[in-house]
């Protein structure tokens, strides 16, 4: 494990407000503890030190630079340096920081000179900064390396995944014009109730009860919306209604589903090695996944063209599927599922394509992040079937914004359409009991 130079954030106040002499010397310091504790531990020693001892290793260290250079540093930026140099050892530097903070939802480096946060649905900058563009690549290295997976010129662009389940996307030149930039997707250590998603008013208890009768009743699910709507988050929550007694397969790019089942086969694709291979892609693993007897297939983003591997799963026995797409609507979903069929370039007909996805996508879920931060369940929508070449989308419940308060939290109605589904004969004849009045409801939040 090596140790590399200490990240440049920005320096305690009392050396900030100073002239930019006064920041080098900071850095300077910092640079030349770093360099003294390699003389302390040795590279070998070091990967198998614990981090208490480190730590006292490096207060030891800085007291007697301190002491030899008479630097008037505060007993809080003694301790902000010693943890600053014990992240870069045995952390992400200044990420770590961000990654211990469980109210973070997404980490944004854009270049050595901007950390972005998103917390609460909004996006703050953090004033954190790195060393150089040199740093931060070594922060990436160390991720991507830590998974098996390299970067560099020839591999300029990578997708990994941090232990916790975060994922990772970075870029470096000569991609990246700018510098290296590094995009961490946070998923929460404590995975959202029903009952929370409630309580946060994601949607009224009347969508989700019909959600549940949905599922129980095995019909085929797509959830769409916008990059960061909360559409795997809202599929892992309607994975509660599956029966435990039912055999699961999720199939992602990068695993991300956390189902609160026992009976679950997890598969994640697998890119190509150094040498161009290798590869595993979703539609490879969606062939395996249906002779593994499935009673559900969870593919965790349709990106290409397994979308038509999926369709065909889903008309051919393996029903109550669910799968997630990006789209601005019930309706645009099914045209971004289009185009992604004929990605896979087998010359299909448009007709047969929507004929297909008319006749085995059952409910569209459509899920957005409003101006204020907060996801909403916008649409939950029924498939009635082809008309010529259109696909009829009929609403059953939609969120209707009626304004935005003085503070910016957006106002509106979760409602019942009148529409009565089709599918409520479906589910009578499996067994399952909707109200009428389940659809004739309403919830102002």
């Amino acid at each position: 494990m090596a140790i590399t130079s200490i990240l440049n954030r920005l320096p305690p106040p009392s050396i900030a407000s100073g002239t930019t002499a006064a920041q080098d010397r900071y850095f300077d310091l910092k640079t030349r503890v770093h360099g003294k504790l390699l003389g302390v531990l040795n590279m070998d020693a070091l990967k198998a030190v614990s981090r208490d001892r480190l730590r006292g290793e490096v207060r030891s260290v800085l007291e007697k630079m301190l002491q030899e250079d008479r630097l008037p540093i505060s007993m809080t930026e003694r301790n902000r340096l010693v943890e600053e140099i014990l992240d870069e050892v045995f952390g992400l530097g200044p990420l770590e920081p961000l990654l211990k903070d469980p109210t973070i939802s997404d980490i944004l480096v854009n270049t050595c000179k901007n950390v972005y946060i998103e917390r609460h649905g909004k996006l703050v900058e953090t004033g954190i900064r790195f060393q150089s563009d040199k740093h931060l690549t070594h922060i990436i290295e160390k991720i991507v390396s830590s998974m098996g997976r390299r970067i560099d010129e020839s591999v300029p662009l990578v997708d990994a995944r941090l232990p916790d389940g975060s994922r990772v996307n970075a870029i470096i030149p000569p991609l990246a014009v700018d510098g290296p930039s590094l995009s961490i997707r946070r998923f929460g250590r404590k995975l959202l109730t029903n009952d929370e998603l409630l309580e946060k008013q994601t949607l009224a208890p009347f969508m989700l009860e019909f959600l549940g009768k949905c599922i129980e009743a095995r019909f085929n699910i797509v959830i769409s919306g916008g990059t960061g709507s909360g559409k795997t988050t809202f599929l892992n929550c309607l994975s509660r209604f599956i029966p435990p007694e039912e055999r699961v397969v999720t199939i992602e790019d990068t695993a991300e589903l956390q189902l609160q089942l026992e009976n679950v086969i997890r598969m994640e694709t697998r890119p190509p090695n150094i040498e161009g291979k290798g590869t595993i892609t979703q539609r490879q693993l969606l062939m395996t996944a249906l002779r593994m007897r499935p009673d559900r297939i969870l593919l965790g983003e349709a990106r290409g063209g397994e979308a038509l591997d999926m369709l065909q799963a889903m008309g051919t026995g393996v029903e109550g599927s669910m799968t997630t797409v990006h789209a601005n609507s019930p309706a645009d979903a099914f045209s971004r599922l289009e185009t992604m069929v004929m990605m896979a370039k087998l010359d299909l007909p448009s007709r047969f394509i929507r004929q297909q996805m008319a006749s085995v996508i059952h409910i569209v879920v459509q899920t957005a992040r409003l101006s204020d931060g907060r996801r909403k369940v916008t649409h939950i929508a029924e498939v009635l079937g082809l008309s010529d070449l259109d696909i009829l989308v009929q609403d059953i419940f939609v969120f209707q914004r009626s304004g935005v308060e003085a503070d910016g939290t957006v106002r509106g109605t979760f409602r019942a359409t009148g529409a009565q589904p089709r599918c409520l004969e479906r589910m009578r004849l499996a067994g399952l009991q909707v109200s009428p009045g389940l659809f004739e409801q309403s919830l102002s939040v």
